[in-house]
């Protein structure tokens, strides 16, 4: 078992490097100066090759490469001086003399626009990501697994045609069409009926009474974001609990007269969840990454909508640390289900 997760997190740690040296590379293969972001068009020289020498771009390709994977280690080499350590915020392992053995958070850089440091950015952020994401999955999974059960309950029937034909519609359906529509329809034409808006964000800064919750705003996004995973949910629960109802021990459940209720719920509901176990968990991790157009349209102030932004503003140092980021997140929760696959069925610990 030792053995089998130290290969998963080498495997994540492989991703996560390759994840980075595309983003390292993308960086700087894309036009423009990053010097002229910061310096502004009225600089003179002398700023910018300050500006230049601060990020770090008078250097080789390789340098800034070795440097860009240094200050994203937790566990590296700096220079042992105060301006160091605030910059990095690390603590001394080994301390040398000129520099110095140091655990660290790690360093995402800064934003041009702000030049507040990135990883601050993403974690003011995140948290609205995070509630957004979790409100959608928790609708998906209870009305996926009850419409589920209703449509096997009825397979073959009218209202099991009619489940399984929403469902291929809202997976067929694009989550920004969706988003414009739900905005449109119920924040906009239908308002005066569901008093929601368009757009707003969990918190609002109101000028009278300062900073007020706003539960009503996450109605529409959250339902918006849950209608894909729940779609998939349905079926999947759908067809597990059809596979699960003609075996054996179900028959002899029903003929042993045990009653409806408990036929559905405790002999074949609780055996049919462990596929839409997996795809909730993984599902999860999805959210965090394909919330972003969804934010964007319902201004909802989270993760998606603040990288968006900086793609607008050509903030590369937060889209490329949103986008590690989120790569972090995805093989984390990777991780975390294969192992427990593996305590669920030792026979995964062999592949």
């Amino acid at each position: 078992m030792l053995q089998f997760i130290i290969n998963r997190f080498l495997y994540g740690l492989l991703v996560i490097w390759g994840v980075i040296t595309v983003v390292f590379m993308l960086f700087h293969a894309l036009p423009g100066d990053p010097v002229d972001l910061m310096s502004g068009q009225h600089a003179d020289l002398e700023t910018r090759e300050l500006i230049r020498h601060e990020l770090g771009l008078d250097k080789p390709l390789i340098v800034q490469y070795g440097r860009y994977l240094s200050d994203l280690s937790i566990i590296s080499i700096e220079e042992n001086t105060e301006k160091a350590a605030k910059k990095y915020h690390y603590f001394k392992v080994i301390g040398g003399e000129n520099y110095c053995l140091v655990f660290k958070p790690p360093y995402l850089r800064k934003s041009f626009q702000t030049n507040k440091r990135v990883d601050d950015i993403l974690l003011e952020s995140l948290p609205g990501t995070f509630w957004l994401s979790l409100a959608a999955i928790l609708i998906a999974s209870i009305l996926g697994v009850f419409l589920g059960v209703v449509a096997a309950l009825n397979y073959g029937q009218k209202i099991d045609h009619f489940i399984i034909s929403g469902s291929v519609v809202f997976i067929s359906m694009p989550s920004f069409v969706l988003a414009i529509l739900m905005a449109m329809i119920f924040g906009y034409y239908l308002s005066d009926i569901t008093h929601l808006s368009m757009t707003g964000s969990l918190w609002v800064n109101d000028p009278i009474y300062g900073r007020q919750l706003h539960l009503e705003n996450i109605i529409l996004p959250a339902i918006t974001l849950a209608t894909r995973p729940l779609a998939i949910i349905v079926q999947l629960t759908r067809s597990s609990m059809l596979d699960v109802m003609s075996q054996d021990y179900v028959r002899t459940a029903k003929a042993k007269g045990a009653g409806f209720v408990r036929v559905v719920t405790v002999h074949t509901l609780r055996n049919a969840l462990n596929p839409v176990i997996t795809a909730v968990s993984g599902w999860l991790a999805t959210m965090l990454a394909g919330a972003f157009f969804i934010e964007y349209i319902f201004k909802w102030k989270g993760l998606g909508f603040k990288t968006i932004q900086a793609v607008e503003y050509l903030d590369l140092p937060v889209v490329m640390g949103s986008t590690i980021f989120i790569a972090f997140g995805f093989v984390v929760v990777n991780i975390f289900v294969d192992i427990l696959y593996a305590v669920l069925d030792p026979k995964i610990r062999l592949t």
